[in-house]
């Protein structure tokens, strides 16, 4: 290694150095990047979280949807529409099968082996009780299918008639008159089944009628099926005749529990063709009519609401019931819109008429008649002209009798479609959804907003001083925290009422704390530091020392919170919603849901499209809140990635 003397020793040659750049000149160069705010910087942080960025665009339009669809929707949310409850919701046209307006029936079937289903209407050629222009895809069963209950679409089956009591009870005719000589009988069909609760009885057959009682058949257990001569009982008794004439079904008690007999028919037959039979109230019906040859329509004969009976009415002081009955189930698709909006027998009055004429809508030609009607265009809600009525001295039209769309005569121009369905009041869900949304959107802005700024000021406070006055704020808190929620909002909404100002208060009362706590938290965290201690140094007041050093670096964590305070406010209201404590006079998302629970397992949608909502509200603020946090995190400030 050489010493220090010889590099002072050392001389440079001329070659030993040469310029690096000695083309061009040498300056400072200008940034090309543009200097950015911290705003701008807090944007650009914010825009590379994209989980954040699709939030904050959901959130967006749903606070649109909820601020729009309320105001231009034509729908009043506080009308009710009974002829337009529980519409399927409908985006496509019908029988696309997905989202079109109807809804699927099918069987199901119990454990006990039951079956659950629409029953066929075999006389309509329909389902029972449903619109046969609104019917797709009726698939029938190829056999029918036995039930114990007394249905109007069954057919046959057995009586089940039923000794409940220690004497004996009877199953008595209406009553008719029969006389010697014009060939009555009566044929009596029974059934031996004793896979009914109970046991077989020993019953029997009587004729009662003016102080007379003859025996028809004496108590038995015979179970098949017989014919008695009325007439010939009549003549060995050396009767005429027998004005006011029952038959009757005896049947004893059973020995250890309850006895029946199964009836399939009983048919009354006679040469006299001018019998008949009246009712309690004076009806004549046919003497046909005093037998049965269908169970099922015999059960079905009841007293109407002024208690007259129906001729043909069987009176019992037992149970009547009914035993393997026939019905027949289906399965279709309903379309529920084709239902309530579809074809139907209506009139227009000519005015009315005579304005869709000079629309263009259709055409018309009065002295020709209904023949002339042209529908010129879908807007037209008239399909077909059935009869007119004119004025005899002018010759002018008065009114039309025609085939029409419903629709129409409900104030819309075309059928609708309810994209997310209509409720139990027949509201346009889609309208209530974002209509409660903005409720309670709101509520929690609002909450959280009042509950920032307080919380904020109360941390800040507590944190920055501490010691005596930490102490006793923190202190007050515990005893306020200690009161449960649910408690202050049930006595505000006991005192105040449950409108929107109490839920405000009661959600504020307490509220705050949360936001007070992360704030005296970050303070403590932050007070301390080096840049904090220097700045009061320099002489900083303590109001710059909050709002210039410590907060900005708090801002994070505690906005974060604030915003997160939206959707728990949400959640809040939905929670007294379940308990009967819901908004009053305002529609809610908790209100919606709670009305609508009952329906979840006859129209599911009406808790699915506010649940998706509802989450999708939630999950957006989560993220968006996410995103906010490391937006407004200083420690980040000018980071890159």
């Amino acid at each position: 290694m050489k010493n220090s003397s010889e590099f002072q020793n050392y001389t440079f040659k001329e070659n030993s150095f040469k310029f690096v750049r000695n083309d061009a000149k040498i300056s400072d160069v200008k940034l090309e990047t543009k200097p950015r705010t911290a705003a701008q910087d807090a944007f650009r942080r914010f825009c590379k979280n994209k989980s954040s960025v699709v939030a904050a665009i959901i959130l967006g339009l749903l606070i649109l949807l909820a601020l729009i669809v309320p105001l231009f929707s034509s729908y009043d949310v506080g009308s009710v529409h009974l002829g337009e409850v529980f519409l399927e919701p409908k985006l496509f046209n019908a029988g696309t099968g997905f989202w079109d307006g109807t809804k699927k029936y099918t069987k199901s079937y119990n454990k006990d082996g039951t079956i659950n289903g629409i029953v066929y209407d075999a006389v309509n050629k329909v389902p029972s009780g449903f619109n046969p222009d609104a019917v797709l895809n009726l698939v029938v069963d190829e056999k029918p299918t036995l039930i114990n209950i007394a249905n109007r679409y069954g057919k046959g089956g057995y009586i089940v008639f039923e000794n409940q009591s220690d004497s004996v009870a009877y199953l008595s005719s209406s009553v008719f008159l029969v006389n010697a000589v014009d060939n009555y009988k009566v044929s009596v069909v029974l059934h031996n089944d004793n896979s009914l609760a109970g046991e077989l009885g020993e019953y029997r057959i009587v004729l009662n009628g003016a102080g007379e009682e003859i025996l028809l058949k004496d108590w038995s257990k015979d179970y098949s099926s017989f014919t008695f001569d009325l007439s010939g009982a009549l003549a060995e008794k050396e009767i005429d005749s027998v004005e006011a004439a029952r038959l009757s079904f005896e049947l004893k008690s059973g020995e250890s529990t309850n006895s029946y007999i199964l009836v399939k028919e009983c048919v009354f037959t006679t040469d006299n063709e001018d019998a008949f039979i009246t009712s309690s109230d004076g009806e004549v019906a046919d003497f046909s009519e005093l037998g049965f040859n269908d169970a099922t329509k015999m059960i079905l004969k009841a007293p109407n609401a002024q208690s007259v009976f129906p001729a043909g009415y069987w009176s019992s002081n037992g149970r009547r019931g009914i035993y393997a009955s026939e019905v027949y189930f289906c399965e279709f698709v309903y379309d529920t819109y084709a239902a309530v909006y579809g074809k139907a027998d209506a009139v227009y009055a000519a005015s009315d008429f005579n304005d869709m004429v000079a629309k263009g809508w259709c055409e018309y030609d009065t002295s020709v008649g209904p023949a002339s009607f042209k529908r010129l265009s879908e807007d037209c809600p008239i399909l077909e002209v059935k009869g007119q009525k004119i004025n005899v001295s002018t010759g002018r039209l008065l009114e039309l009798e025609v085939v029409a769309y419903k629709y129409s005569a409900l104030g819309y121009k075309r059928m609708p479609r309810f994209i997310f369905g209509t409720d139990a009041s027949g509201i346009d869900l889609f309208t209530r959804i974002f209509a409660g949304m903005r409720t309670s959107l709101l509520l929690g802005v609002c909450t959280a907003a009042f509950c920032l700024m307080f919380g904020l000021v109360w941390g800040s406070v507590s944190g920055y001083f501490g010691g005596t006055v930490d102490l006793a704020m923190e202190r007050f808190c515990d005893i306020l925290g200690g009161v449960p929620w649910i408690v202050i909002m049930t006595l505000c909404i006991l005192h105040i009422g449950n409108n929107f100002a109490t839920f405000f208060l009661a959600l504020c009362l307490t509220g705050w704390m949360g936001t007070a706590a992360r704030t005296r938290t970050q303070f403590y965290r932050f007070k301390g530091r080096e840049y904090v201690l220097a700045s009061r140094t320099l002489g900083s007041s303590d109001l710059r020392l909050i709002f210039k050093h410590i907060l900005p670096n708090s801002l994070g964590t505690i906005v974060t919170s604030s915003v997160l305070m939206i959707p728990s406010t949400i959640f809040s209201e939905a929670t007294l919603a379940y308990l009967n404590l819901g908004l009053q006079g305002k529609e809610a998302f908790g209100v919606l849901l709670s009305s609508n629970q009952q329906y979840i397992q006859t129209n599911p949608y009406l808790i699915v499209f506010p649940s998706v909502i509802m989450a999708l509200l939630m999950i957006s603020f989560n993220l968006f809140g996410n995103g906010l946090r490391d937006a407004l995190n200083p420690s980040l400030r000018g980071a890159e990635g």
